[in-house]
């Protein structure tokens, strides 16, 4: 299905945030993730259907000073 990951057209075969997390070879603990507007707890990914045309962004949180 095609999902709009950060501002890309791409195509998933995720079903679930957290198999998109995976899918991308991303490290789900320094994660933030919103779908379609609206953040979604780390601990309900595994929960949160991905579906066709949904706008998902997935944000590295990092620190430094």
């Amino acid at each position: 299905m095609e999902i709009n990951l950060n501002g890309n057209l791409v195509v998933s075969k995720a079903k679930t945030l957290m198999d998109l997390v995976l899918e991308q070879d991303l490290d789900p603990s320094s994660l933030i993730a919103e779908v379609n507007l609206k953040v979604i707890p780390q601990e309900n990914w595994k929960t949160v259907p991905v579906r066709k045309g949904d706008t998902i962004e997935l944000l590295s949180l990092v620190g430094g000073g």
